[in-house]
């Protein structure tokens, strides 16, 4: 008789989620006071910008989506967020703007991941169409201009907090997340 013993475990280390911050409301009072905090001032397409067009945005949207298939869901939302962010307030010449959405995916990966996207890795990404020297140089660019504020609020916080509210079975619930979380990929492209 031979018994089979399974070591695999989820590569993806995370903490439990703590039920002092799920359920009290005034976290989520908090964050959506705090969200406000991290949307772009103005339509940066009419006011800041006058290379970069929507469509534009779009393309370098949907790359880094691609390359987000590799990370944690929080990482893309938050590096469209750090990106309109960043073209919100600095003029950008559209030959920039793909290593502008690579420093956006390198530094929110650096805050989500537990083992980051690399900047060489991120340059294979372009097709080799930027240097690590580049991205890294960008990299105190894009800090510098979002004055090191990069613990953004973004829809993803809010959605476990909306979940325990709803009253549906564990798996019903992993599909609803599931699905949010396409919505919000969606949403930020």
């Amino acid at each position: 008789n031979m018994e089979l013993l399974c070591c695999e475990v989820d590569p993806m280390r995370r903490a439990l989620p703590d039920p002092n911050l799920l359920y009290d409301d005034r976290v989520l009072h908090n964050l959506l006071t705090i969200e406000e905090r991290y949307l772009p001032q103005c339509s940066y397409f009419k006011c800041v910008q006058k290379d970069i067009q929507p469509f534009m945005r779009r393309m370098v949207a949907t790359w880094m989506l691609e390359v987000q298939q590799k990370c944690e869901e929080e990482v893309f939302p938050l590096a469209m967020n750090y990106l309109d962010r960043f073209l919100a307030v600095v003029p950008t010449r559209k030959c920039h703007l793909q290593l502008l959405g690579a420093v956006c995916m390198f530094l929110a990966s650096k805050l989500k991941e537990t083992i980051p996207l690399t900047a060489e890795k991120l340059c294979i990404y372009t097709d080799n169409s930027i240097k690590p020297q580049e991205l890294l140089e960008w990299e105190l660019v894009v800090l510098g201009k979002l004055k090191w504020n990069l613990a953004a609020v973004t829809p993803h916080d809010f959605i476990e907090h909306i979940l325990r509210k709803v009253p549906l079975p564990k798996d019903k619930l992993l599909l609803i997340r599931k699905h949010a979380q396409t919505f919000i990929a969606l949403c930020a492209t």
